[in-house]
C-alpha cells in the first residue's frame, strides 16, 4: 500500500509540474475588474450603522468602491489566514492552512440587508484571497487575483465589502491556487439569514470535504517540485490497478483521498447534532471538496428547500432519497424530528470511505436507542429537475436570447500532461465570453469527457432550462454551480445584470488548474483595477 501511494504521489508531482506550463498569467492578456462587494469571516460580529464605516484598504483600486446605504446596519469581521494543525480523525493530526486557526474558518453569519466588512490579514508564507462563492456582490470583491484584485501577499491586508441583500447558504474560500489552498483548509461558510424569519428552527451548517491520511504525502509532492495539489490527471506510466491496467482519474482520486470529513472532522470525531422530538431542523450542506457525496437522512420526511442559496418553489416532502451534493454546491434541507430514537445521517454513493461520513443525530429526551439503518439495497436518488411546484420562471427555451453560447467540456493531452478544456482550449488561450449589461444569455454545457464537471459561474445565478434535451418539469431551478456528468448536456440561462469581470470554471478545482476556466467580460464595464501582467503572485486558478 505504501509503495503504491508513493508511486501515485510521484506521478501526481510530475503532472502538477508539467501543468505549471499552463499558468495563465504568462500568456493571458490583462483583464479589467469591477466594483467591490464582499465579506469575510470570524470574530467580532460587532454591529453598528453605516455611518460608522471606515475604509481600511491601502489599495487605491479598492477604496470607496462599494457604497453603503444610509443607516444600513454594519457587520464587521476580521480574518487571519495562518497555519495551524487539525486533528482530522482519531490519532491523525495534519498541518493545515486556516482562516482564523480552524477548519472550516469562522462562520460568517449576517442578516439580509447588512453591510458587511471583512478584513483579511495574511500571516501565511504565500499570497491568498477570499472568493465569496455564489454571492452576487460587485466584481471588485470577488477575490480572483489578476482579475478583480491583486493577491494578498504575506503581511498584507485587504478589506472585502458588500451588501448582504440576498439571503441563503454560501461559502468563502481562497481563489489563489485554489486547488492547493482550498485543499489545505482555506474555506468557511457565509450564511445570510432572512430579515424576517418565518419560522424558528435548529440551524446546522455541515461542510463536506476529503483529505489524504498521510500529510507527508503532501510534503513529498512539494519536495519533488510540485505543489500539494490534489491531482486527478491520468497519463501513461501511472500507477497500476491490481489487474495491471492504468488507474483512471476516478480511481486515483478515490485512492489518494481516503478521509472524508464534516466540518473538519471524520468518523467518531464528527460532532453530533442535538435535537428534540418536534424540533424543526434546517441542515445547510456545503461541499468544499472534490467529490460528490450522496446524503441520506433516514426515516424523516424532509424538504429540499433551497439549492445554492435559492429557494425552491413548493418544496414537497420526500423520504429516504439520496441527495447528491457536488463540489461547490449547497443544499438546504428542512424536516421536523419525528423520531424518538437517535439516528445517523449517512452517505450512499460509490465513494470508498463512506463509513467515515456519518453524522449522529441525538434526540434529547428520546428512547436513547439508535435507529438501525434499513436493509435497503439501493435508495432512489433525489431528482432536482422534477421537484417542487412548477411555475413560470424568469427564462424559457422559447424566448429570444441576445447571446447563445455552447461550452463543450473535455480533456486533451499535451505531451504527457492532461489538460481540461472548454471548446478544446485551456484558460490561457480561451477567448472570453463577452456580454454587455442587459443581455439575456443562453448557455449549453455539454460534457464530452469521462469525468464529472461541476461548473460554477461567478457573480450570477442561472436558471436550468433543460437536461439532455428535456425541459425541466419541476419548479424553476436557479443555481450558480451545476454538476454535468459524462454524456450530459444542460441548457441554462441568465441575465447579464452584474457588470464586471468574472470567470466560470469547473469546481473540481484540479480541472480548473488544468485549464477548465474561462473569463466572462462585460464590454461596457470599466474597472478601477488594472492587472499587472508581470505580477507573478497572481494565480487565479
Amino acid at each position: 500500500m505504501g509503495n503504491r501511494m508513493l508511486a501515485v504521489l510521484s506521478i501526481t508531482a510530475v503532472i502538477v509540474a508539467a501543468a505549471a506550463g499552463l499558468t495563465w498569467y504568462n500568456n493571458y492578456s490583462p483583464m479589467m475588474q469591477k466594483s467591490m462587494d464582499m465579506k469575510g469571516s470570524t470574530d467580532t460580529s460587532a454591529t453598528g450603522k453605516s455611518s460608522e464605516i471606515t475604509y481600511q484598504n491601502t489599495h487605491d483600486y479598492a477604496k470607496n468602491v462599494v457604497k453603503p446605504r444610509d443607516g444600513q446596519p454594519l457587520k464587521k469581521f476580521s480574518i487571519v489566514a495562518k497555519e495551524s494543525s487539525l486533528e482530522i480523525a482519531p490519532e491523525i493530526k495534519i498541518p493545515v492552512w486556516t482562516y482564523d486557526g480552524s477548519v472550516p474558518g469562522t462562520e460568517i453569519r449576517v442578516t439580509q440587508g447588512d453591510f458587511v466588512q471583512v478584513e483579511l490579514k495574511n500571516e501565511l508564507k504565500e499570497p491568498v484571497t477570499i472568493h465569496w462563492h455564489g454571492y452576487p456582490l460587485l466584481s471588485a470583491m470577488d477575490g480572483v487575483p489578476g482579475i478583480n484584485q491583486d493577491s494578498v501577499k504575506p503581511g498584507e491586508t485587504f478589506v472585502y465589502e458588500f451588501s448582504a441583500d440576498v439571503e441563503g447558504t454560501y461559502w468563502y474560500h481562497s481563489h489563489q491556487e485554489s486547488s492547493s489552498q482550498v485543499d489545505k483548509g482555506l474555506y468557511g461558510a457565509l450564511i445570510v439569514e432572512p430579515k424576517e424569519k418565518i419560522k424558528e428552527y435548529k440551524d446546522f451548517t455541515l461542510i463536506l470535504d476529503e483529505w489524504m491520511s498521510d500529510p507527508s504525502g503532501m510534503e513529498e509532492m512539494e519536495g519533488m517540485g510540485g505543489s500539494n495539489e490534489k491531482s486527478d490527471g491520468h497519463m501513461e506510466g501511472m500507477d497500476m490497478t491490481s489487474d495491471g491496467t492504468p488507474m483512471t482519474e476516478e480511481e486515483m482520486m478515490a485512492f489518494m483521498y481516503d478521509i472524508y470529513t464534516v466540518n473538519g472532522k471524520s468518523g467518531d470525531l464528527i460532532k453530533p447534532l442535538n435535537v428534540k422530538k418536534g424540533d424543526m431542523v434546517r441542515l445547510r450542506f456545503i461541499n468544499a471538496g472534490y467529490r460528490s457525496h450522496g446524503i441520506h437522512i433516514p426515516g424523516q420526511n424532509i424538504k429540499v428547500v433551497s439549492t445554492d442559496g435559492q429557494d425552491i418553489n413548493g418544496a414537497g416532502l420526500i423520504k429516504d432519497k439520496i441527495i447528491n451534493i457536488a463540489p461547490g454546491e449547497r443544499y438546504d434541507i428542512e424536516f421536523t424530528v419525528t423520531s424518538n430514537d437517535n439516528f445517523v445521517i449517512d452517505a450512499h454513493d460509490d465513494n470508498a470511505y463512506n463509513e467515515q461520513l456519518r453524522i449522529p443525530v441525538n434526540v434529547e429526551g428520546g428512547s436513547g436507542n439508535t435507529l438501525e439503518e434499513a436493509m435497503v439495497a439501493e435508495y432512489a436518488s433525489f431528482d432536482l429537475a422534477n421537484y417542487g411546484t412548477p411555475t413560470e420562471g424568469k427564462y424559457s427555451m422559447n424566448q429570444q436570447f441576445t447571446v447563445n453560447y455552447n461550452a463543450e467540456l473535455n480533456i486533451k493531452t499535451d505531451g504527457k500532461t492532461q489538460q481540461y478544456t472548454i471548446n478544446g482550449k485551456v484558460f490561457s488561450e480561451l477567448p472570453a465570453l463577452k456580454v454587455k449589461t442587459g443581455d439575456l444569455v443562453k448557455m449549453a454545457y455539454e460534457n464530452k469527457s469521462e469525468v464529472d464537471h461541476p461548473m460554477h459561474l461567478h457573480g450570477h445565478f442561472f436558471q436550468i432550462l433543460s437536461k439532455n434535451g428535456k425541459t425541466v418539469s419541476g419548479a424553476p431551478i436557479m443555481k450558480d454551480t451545476l454538476l454535468v456528468k459524462p454524456g450530459e448536456k444542460y441548457v441554462v440561462a441568465f441575465k447579464a445584470d452584474n457588470p464586471g469581470n468574472w470567470v466560470q470554471h469547473c469546481h473540481e478545482l484540479h480541472h480548473a488548474a488544468g485549464g477548465m476556466m474561462q473569463s466572462v467580460e462585460y464590454t461596457d464595464f470599466k474597472s478601477n483595477y488594472t492587472p499587472d501582467p508581470n505580477n507573478k503572485f497572481n494565480k487565479p486558478e
